[in-house]
């Protein structure tokens, strides 16, 4: 099962993770590209760990928009969270996720990020960390 940091920046570091259920700790604040599905106990472990955001696989959505139930769990305790489209990425498997999702649904606090439905993930995320990077580089010294 795949779990590994493949960007890190002076504003934040972007994980790829399989499953949510492999966070840890020392992931904390990180922005996690997990490949399981966006439903209420996705949810549930993803609050485990504090993140800056998760990023699911929306399953189809399903029944009652269960795929992405934890969108509104997680913005409603201040995490930014969204998902890739499963007729994008491959459920299970973060990596399809990072090469070729999707944005598929947010919660606002992704989309104050600038992850909208429509654009792929992986230029999304390497933009909110850009913008952090550049907001960094010309922050005033303290």
């Amino acid at each position: 099962m795949l779990k590994r940091e493949i960007l890190r920046s002076d504003s934040g570091r972007i994980l790829l993770s399989d499953s949510i259920t492999s966070l840890t700790p020392e992931d904390s604040g990180a922005i996690v590209v997990c490949a399981s599905h966006g439903g209420s106990s996705s949810g549930e472990f993803a609050l485990e760990i504090p993140l800056r955001a998760v990023i699911f696989n929306d399953a189809g959505v399903g029944k009652d928009g269960a795929g992405i139930a934890a969108l509104a769990m997680l913005q409603a305790r201040g995490v930014a969270a969204a998902t890739v489209a499963h007729t994008s990425a491959r459920i299970g498997e973060a990596a399809d996720s990072w090469e070729h999702g999707v944005v598929s649904h947010v919660n606002e606090l992704a989309r104050t990020l600038g992850l909208v439905p429509g654009v792929p993930l992986r230029n999304a995320l390497l933009q909110v960390l850009s913008r952090g990077d550049a907001q960094t580089a010309g922050a005033a010294p303290t």
